[in-house]
């Protein structure tokens, strides 16, 4: 999934980093403050809510796009509620991606 991310934002000019660990991402975002954060739901080590949660201390400008294979509600209601620009449920659309993170951007600027 990651290195198919990469190659759809390289395609469209996007330069993103990526990241397997969850603890190694939120480390590098203490000190990058990346503008917009992709983040799956499940993940090793701690859930990408407990990611989004984490990362909105300490970096409270980057937007979060939140994904899953599983659309839970209560899951999407704690994501937006928890300030989640978007809710993306897999597989999406290339382009309902791309469009969430350009929106996500733009608002971050």
């Amino acid at each position: 999934m990651l290195k198919g991310l990469g190659r759809l934002f390289s395609s469209a000019d996007l330069d993103a980093k990526t990241f397997d660990d969850p603890t190694e991402f939120l480390r590098y975002a203490q000190t990058h403050r990346p503008p917009v954060a992709l983040i799956d739901v499940c993940m090793p080590i701690m859930s990408g809510l407990e990611v989004q949660s984490r990362l909105g201390k300490i970096s409270p400008s980057t937007r979060v796009i939140i994904f899953t294979g599983k659309d839970d509600p209560l899951v999407r209601s704690t994501a937006l509620n928890g300030g989640a620009s978007a809710f993306l449920t897999k597989p999406f659309d290339d382009e309902e991606l791309l469009t969430a993170i350009r929106l996500a951007l733009t608002s971050a600027a």
